[in-house]
């Protein structure tokens, strides 16, 4: 009886309204029917859902639709969404946005290489053989699949290539995530997400969310990348689903001697002020070290005179910085032949051969050490078909417009050096600092195994002028570095 009675009070409480519940209704057949709860009003407009967005004082007056489109008074999110615009300071998008108030900035970045990416798209195609000069990316010719040999490196540049630039967001890689168009510069991410609307200078995080991966801006911080196989990275685990450590950008790196500059404080704008935009002056080390008394100041904006010495205000830690003048008697007498670097550079960037094979063979156990590849895209798809029995599809995204195709790019070196500065005499007769940036091999896979290109090289060594940002004393010995390319009476 107890045990019966104690089963009815539970039923009872189970089976008993919520205080925030209505008793059931009635209707007239016998249905229950529960009353819907009271509608919660929402706020209309974009602060309803959004809430409060973080603005510099240049924009703050600005209503959200003002950039971004959509309605303001709305608070249904198809009505409000209506005619939206998510990045408004796109390329596709920049000038009806940003330049309504900045038309002059957005109309000379539009002509800059950081927008056309002109000289890298044209160096690449003509190595390969092509004829003639594209203006922008958007003019990439698109192939699927690649047929001839320019079809594969228009393929590789759209798919492979073009992945940090101001048409996309980049890798999903906690440094490297930016925005688009203007905002790729002026707005700040941290951890892969914006960190506020606030517009502002471009600081040097901005610069290496591109500048990364053995390129400029990674020697001027002293990185230089591991290898891509798992052996040879550090820390080490025995397989890749162990090694947690973080990768801001792709992959470790050794930490090799920053440029000089940058151990005195200097930033990437002090030397290169609206790189952004279309400059139409050129600077290099001679314009502020070779700089004289009665000379106009060199046209980075931020050096003055003091006391006959030039003096450059560092426009990220806020310091006068005096410029030292070229007081050796070796700028006398080798600095119209030999190039700065040639004697000043501590180290280079030297990865050659570089290997690249478009695969649309579902084939994946051969890539088990060489997951990372400085691609997110491709790292998270090896990861996933090497250990999970339902593989994603062999796909990769077209870094310009986002559309995915079939096939992956896949990329490995035949070694990566960076010790042995590479120096010869460029067709101006200037000695200078080379890299092996075009010593690239093609190859082609099909969905059969079979290899519709194999190795395919370029028409010259690929070696081109390059320029390290590893600045540094020159040392006893760096008449050694060039001797052997001045002529006899020179030496």
């Amino acid at each position: 009886m107890k045990r019966s009675l104690l089963l009815f009070i539970i039923l009872l409480v189970l089976t008993s309204c919520r205080p925030d519940e209505s008793p059931p209704q009635q209707q007239a057949g016998g249905t229950a029917v529960v009353q819907p709860a009271a509608e919660v009003p929402v706020k209309k407009g974009c602060g309803g859902c959004h809430g409060t967005v973080l603005l510099d004082p240049a924009h703050q007056q600005l209503a959200c639709v003002s950039c971004h489109g959509g309605e303001d008074d709305e608070s249904r999110i198809d009505k409000a969404h209506a005619g939206l615009v998510a990045r408004p300071s796109h390329p596709s998008h920049a000038a009806a946005t940003c330049g309504s108030c900045h038309p002059r900035q957005v109309a000379d970045a539009a002509q800059a290489t950081h927008y056309t990416l002109a000289n890298k798209i044209n160096q690449i195609r003509h190595h390969f053989g092509a004829r003639d000069t594209l203006r922008a990316p958007g003019e990439i010719p698109v192939t699927t699949p690649p047929a001839t040999p320019i079809a594969l490196v228009d393929d590789l540049l759209r798919r492979r290539c073009l992945r940090c630039h101001v048409y996309t967001s980049g890798d999903d890689y906690p440094a490297v995530t930016h925005g688009t168009g203007c905002a790729a510069c002026h707005l700040a991410f941290d951890n892969g997400k914006m960190k506020s609307h606030a517009f502002a200078t471009p600081t040097d995080k901005q610069c290496l969310s591109c500048h990364y991966g053995n390129y400029v801006g990674s020697d001027y911080y002293g990185r230089y990348e591991h290898d891509y196989n798992w052996e040879y990275r550090t820390p080490y685990f025995s397989t890749t689903e162990h090694n947690t450590a973080p990768r801001p950008y792709g992959v470790e790196s050794h930490d090799l001697s920053p440029d000089l500059h940058r151990q005195r404080g200097l930033v990437c704008i002090d030397c290169h002020p609206r790189n952004g935009h279309h400059i139409k002056k050129t600077i290099d080390c001679r314009s502020c070290h070779g700089w004289q008394p009665g000379q106009p100041l060199p046209p980075t904006g931020n050096v003055q005179v003091e006391d006959a010495v030039l003096v450059l205000n560092g426009r990220g830690d806020g310091r006068k910085h005096r410029v030292p003048a070229l007081r050796h008697s070796a700028h006398r007498q080798y600095g119209q032949q030999v190039a700065c670097q040639v004697c000043h550079g501590q180290w280079g960037f030297n990865d050659a051969p570089i290997h690249l094979l478009l695969s649309y063979h579902e084939e994946y156990e051969p890539w088990e050490r060489l997951t990372v590849q400085a691609s997110s895209e491709v790292e998270s798809l090896l990861n996933h078909n090497l250990y999970y029995s339902d593989e994603e599809p062999l796909v990769m995204r077209d870094g310009l417009n986002g559309e995915v195709r079939p096939g992956v790019w896949y990329q490995g070196y035949g070694q990566r050096r960076w010790e042995q500065i590479l120096v010869a005499r460029d067709s101006d007769g200037v000695i200078k600092v080379f890299r092996p940036l075009l010593d690239l091999r093609l190859s082609m896979v099909q969905a059969d195994g079979r290899a519709s290109f194999d190795n395919l090289g370029g028409q010259s060594s690929g070696l081109l002028p390059y320029t390290p940002h590893t600045t540094g004393h020159a040392g006893l010995f760096y008449l050694d570095r060039f001797r052997h390319l001045l002529p006899h009476e020179s030496k």
